[in-house]
């Protein structure tokens, strides 16, 4: 997920950009290969039942066709196998207004924004910053981000087919600065208060609180339920998997490694079959600093892996909580070599950030768990596959960064429907041993996984790149062994989801402006088009030019053989992001004005296999405000070969059209749209709005959103929020 700051009293020159490229391996890009031409695989067939099956893996997968061999693509099947699945409203004009529109025949709430009260004793936001800094431990925090909806049955436990009651996880991705937290917006100066980093550390991380529904299909939060509850960025947390112990991970607060303090810069999530909660550390840089002369403290190795990671000496960070004082709540931001050893000092306090994190909502007083043996980079998220009985859990993740990878862990035990309610123990069961893999996409149409395990394809103690002592160092430094393996260069891989129709798994690949034409020399770190990031060309129509893949586009891949734990898999992309009128070549779906939309980013599967598509641009901005888009989708195969602006070719998924995608909604001003669940009938839709009124200030405010939606005269400070949409015929949204 992409973190716009707005301009603030702090200053954000050094402010991190996830658009930065610390990726300087010399691995080929696809246009090293492009004298293949790309072919077509078998389509995949059959289909799985949706909502129970999805959720506890109770079937599995019937019918899966196709092998390792390509098959040429005049072989495949035309219909989709999501075919019974049709869109049913009218698609929403794209605007600059500033409230959620949705169609006609549909209604909105606000749940909870920044700020609300989740328990009783706390004083309602009152919209001027008095909030207290401990309070933030019980209210909602801010930039609302990904989410999830769990059914909650009567006696407490997870119901995976109940939509009436349930408990629903937000993240809480970063401070929209100025806005919000304090009284007059940031205090300036490079030193900050510490009331205000007291409030913005517990502002983020997760908040979990019970739904209900009353009349109709709507839903209200419950205040005072006992399973609300915050995790913030001071909450404590337990290392599991390889990393467990390991001097990587030692600190001052935990000189044996067993433990960290909190999660932080949660983007998207995902979930678990079991019924717990995801939630992912992605743009972790924003909040940890590194001294000036660090580099002379370190070894080679330390110094490598910390600018691989983004984080070379001298570099503060735009938040700058470790300037707010000497208790060990803001000194524990600084990794930089301050005493004699990593059990006096916060040196490693990078390695702790950049891991997936399971939490259990249905037990508020259970420790959350960082699940090393998924990885540590920028997560985005992490999407489960369909629980399979007798079959492995299975994990898509993205590295949100320019020039990095996608990755996918598969667990050493097999599902057993048995563990549903089983909580942090099943998580340990299925997430603290098995093989972590990475992307090679090949421009053939196919690809592999990559195994990163240490003693295999040269992970050792003799690798002349970086020694590696043992899985700890692996899983810690995955970046750093995937570019070792050759893994493929992607563009930014961002939001990711599996079909529940048919097992394929799809991601976004939000943008990438640091492309160069194919006839040119790349210099630095800028790329060449590939079969599968393939445009290069210069936006003209948005509210600046932009060169390269300014618009992203979605990419999916089907498993070999239809297995999940396969180690090959077929690929295409999905769609390309385009305005309507742009060249064919560009616009390389067949976009309109009806489904026309750039910078895909949230991306989520239903229970039905309905794919919602959400925004976070500022390609098409002059046009309108960012959106959620509904589609039915097909499956790998459904299209043909295609040539991409600038010349390289590609293989597209079938184009689109107003039957197979249409705009659903668009959000207020300067927001993004992320975060999304549908309850298991189909009935109600949960999304958040991040960032409102963005690009303003306090004084000059953009955006009066939420409070806009009711009030269009309102003054009030924009907040993120979490939206419930409904149809007011209490019928199944979308269809």
């Amino acid at each position: 997920m992409k973190q716009q700051q707005p301009s603030g009293a702090v200053d954000m020159s050094n402010s991190y950009d996830d658009n930065e490229i610390v990726n300087n391996s010399s691995n080929a890009h696809m246009s090293d290969i492009m004298s293949l031409r790309l072919n077509r695989r078998q389509a995949l067939m059959g289909a799985v039942s949706a909502t129970t099956t999805m959720l506890l893996g109770t079937a599995s997968l019937s019918a899966c066709g196709g092998g390792d061999d390509p098959a040429p693509a005049a072989a495949q099947a035309a219909a989709p196998a999501t075919a019974k699945l049709a869109l049913g409203f009218t698609a929403v004009a794209k605007n600059k207004n500033d409230v959620v529109t949705v169609p006609d025949g549909y209604q909105v709430s606000i749940l909870h924004a920044l700020g609300d009260p989740l328990h009783y004793g706390d004083e309602s936001w009152k919209d001027n910053g008095s909030e207290s800094a401990d309070s933030y431990n019980r209210r909602i925090g801010d930039g609302h981000d990904g989410m999830y909806f769990f059914g909650l049955a009567e006696d407490g436990k997870f119901q995976a087919d109940r939509s009436d009651r349930g408990l629903l996880a937000v993240n809480h991705e970063y401070v929209v600065q100025p806005y919000g937290l304090h009284p007059a917006g940031i205090t300036a100066g490079a030193i900050r208060l510490a009331s205000e980093v007291e409030k913005e550390i517990y502002a983020h991380g997760v908040s979990v609180c019970e739904v209900k529904r009353g009349t109709g299909n709507d839903m209200s939060m419950v205040r005072g339920s006992r399973y609300n509850r915050r995790v913030t960025s001071a909450t404590e947390m337990a290392f599991t998997g390889p990393v467990k112990g390991n001097a990587v991970v030692k600190t001052k607060f935990s000189t044996d490694g067993q433990k960290t303090r909190g999660t932080n810069n949660n983007c998207a999530n995902g979930y678990t079959p079991w019924g717990t909660y995801i939630t992912c550390e992605e743009n972790w840089l924003n909040v940890v600093a590194r001294a000036a002369g660090d580099n002379a403290k370190r070894s080679a190795k330390e110094v490598a892996a910390l600018n691989r990671y983004g984080l070379p000496e001298n570099r503060k960070s735009p938040y700058l909580w470790d300037t707010a004082g000497t208790d060990d709540l803001f000194v524990r931001w600084t990794s930089s070599v301050t005493e004699a050893t990593a059990a006096d000092d916060y040196r490693n306090i990078a390695n702790t950030f950049g891991w997936v994190v399971e939490i259990d909502p249905f037990s508020p007083t259970t420790t959350p768990a960082k699940r090393s043996a998924l990885g540590r980079f920028n997560h985005e998220g992490a999407w489960p596959a369909l629980a399979v009985a007798g079959q492995p859990i299975v994990m898509y993740m993205g590295d949100d960064a320019r020039n990095e990878y996608i990755y996918k862990f598969v667990s050493k035990a097999v599902w057993d429907t048995k563990d549903v309610n089983g909580g942090m123990a099943a998580g340990a069961k299925y997430l603290d041993e098995g093989l972590l893999y990475v992307a090679k996409f090949s421009a053939d149409g196919s690809g592999q996984w990559l195994e990163l395990t240490f003693g295999k394809n040269g992970l050792d103690a003799s690798n002349a790149t970086f020694a590696f002592a043992d899985q700890a160092d692996v899983v810690t430094h995955c970046r750093i062994a995937a570019d070792i393996l050759g893994a493929t260069k992607m563009d930014r891989p961002e939001w990711g989801g599996v079909n529940p129709l048919n097992g394929e798994a799809y991601m976004t690949l939000t943008n990438n402006s640091n492309r160069v034409a194919t006839t040119a020399t790349p210099t630095g770190n800028q790329l060449k088009p590939d079969a599968a990031n393939p445009r290069y060309y210069e936006d003209m129509k948005g509210t600046t030019s932009q060169k390269g893949n300014p618009n992203g586009h979605i990419i999916r891949w089907r498993e070999a053989a239809g297995s999940v734990a396969a180690t090959s898999f077929a690929w295409d992309i999905y769609l390309f992001a385009a305005q309507s009128d742009a060249a064919a070549d560009v616009n390389l779906s067949g976009l309109t004005a009806v489904n026309d939309f750039s910078s895909a980013d949230g991306l989520y599967f239903d229970p039905r296999g309905m794919l919602w598509i959400q925004t976070d641009d500022g390609a098409y901005t002059d046009v309108t405000n960012c959106m959620m888009l509904a589609a039915v989708p097909g499956k790998v195969g459904d299209g043909g070969a295609a040539t991409a602006a600038g010349g390289t070719a590609t293989v597209k998924g079938a184009n689109a059209t107003a039957d197979t995608l249409r705009r659903f909604l668009v959000g207020p001003k300067d927001c993004e749209i992320t975060g999304i669940a549908v309850t298991p009938d189909g009935k109600t839709l949960f999304f958040n709005v991040q960032h409102p009124g963005e690009g303003g200030t306090l004084a000059a405010s953009t955006s009066q959103w939420p409070d806009s939606q009711t009030a269009s005269a309102s003054t009030k400070r924009p907040r993120s929020a979490t939206v419930v949409v409904t149809r007011k015929d209490g019928g199944a949204v979308g269809v």
